[in-house]
This record gives structure tokens, sequence and C-alpha cells, in this order.
């Protein structure tokens, strides 16, 4: 019998030996890559032996499947969760991006492993995360264009990943603390997402004609 409760976790919310798996493996492959890394690394990084890890996966390309699927799950669900039930599209953008910018500072492993190693996938992995990630963008171009009513739809779609682009630059740029460097981010997206509007707004608030 497993000491493991039915969501994973084990007696009194424990990690699960899958999930201790995962995030060793996440470790491991952001380090040295995908392919740099064998099942006796994985195995040996939460002590058990490299063959024992077939007790809970198929195989390491399994445990990549299963990883970079569940961050790009993860995503897409905490993104459509923060846009719902907003008073106004500017308070929803803020969150989207407070949303992305909290998880890449805290799964910086996961940010790299997905950079480097999605065309590692099988081809059903890669087109589920392929699938993921474009409805996670979607969220943040629906919000922009409500946000941006002057930006054409393409435009939306190409700020969305430029924001998430320099986001997710994080784990090979951060030099502040968590803090700092998450008011950083989170300044410098809005700035970037909103710059003319505000320029529009401020414009107006001076008087000055709009002369496009």
């Amino acid at each position: 019998m497993t000491n493991e409760a039915p969501d994973g976790t084990g007696r009194g919310g424990a990690t699960s030996r899958r999930e201790q798996l995962l995030s060793a493996a996440a470790e491991l492959f952001a380090r040295y890559g995908f392919h740099g890394v064998g099942i006796d690394d994985i195995g040996a990084a939460v002590g058990i032996s490299g063959p024992a890890l077939y007790r809970h996966f198929r195989g390491k390309d399994a445990m990549l499947g299963e990883m970079l699927t569940g961050i790009s799950e993860r995503l897409l669900h905490g993104g459509r969760a923060r846009t719902v039930n907003t008073p106004d599209p500017i308070t929803a953008l803020e969150a989207l991006v407070a949303w992305h910018v909290e998880f890449a500072l805290t799964n910086s492993a996961l940010i790299t492993v997905h950079l480097r190693d999605l065309d590692s996938l099988a081809e059903p992995d890669r087109h589920r995360v392929r699938e993921l990630q474009r409805g996670y963008v979607e969220v943040w171009v629906d919000t922009l264009l409500q946000c941006r009513t002057d930006l054409s739809e393409h435009t939306a779609r190409a700020s969305a990943h430029a924001v998430l682009g320099l986001i997710n630059s994080t784990p090979h740029s951060a030099r502040l603390d968590p803090t700092r460097m998450s008011e950083l981010l989170h300044r410098m997206a809005m700035n970037a997402l909103l710059t003319d509007r505000r320029a529009d707004e401020d414009g107006h608030r001076r008087g000055v004609p709009d002369t496009r």
C-alpha cells in the first residue's frame, strides 16, 4: 500500500515520489540538457536506483513530456483564472503579468528546459504543448486588445510574445533579489504593453492634439 494520497501528495501534504523525480529531472535537464542526463542521474538525485524510476515513469521521454505539458497547463489555467471576474481590462492585464513573473521567478529550471528542450519531446507531447501555448498567448492577446483598442490583433499577439520572452529571460539575467526583480519585470512589462495608450492619455491631459 502506498503512502500517497489520491491527489498525488504524501500524507500530511508531503511531496510524492513522482513530483520529487520531476523536480530533480528539471534541475538536471536545466543544468546539463535533456540528452546529457541519464535515468541513473535522476534516480540518484532522489536516492533511488535508476531502474526504480520505471515504477513511476515509462522513461526519460515520458518525464520530459509530463514536465512540459504540466507547466503549459498550469500557465493556461492560471492565466484564465486571473482574467475572469476582474473589474476592468487593465486589472486583468496586471494580474496576467504578475502571474507570469511569479511563475518565471519560481520555476527557472522549468523555463530553461522548456526553451531548450521542447524539440526533444515526442510528437504527441510537442503538439499538446504547442496547443496549450497558443491558448495561453490568446488569453494575453484578448486581454491586451481590451486594454488597447488601437492595436490590431497581429500587433497584440506580437506584443504578447515579446513581453513573455522578456519575462522568460529571467533565469539567464536575474541579478536582483526576487522581490526587486519581480517589481522590475512587472513595471517593464506593463510599460511595454501600454506605452502608446499612456502616451495618448498624457497628451490628452496636456491638450496635445493627436496628429496620427
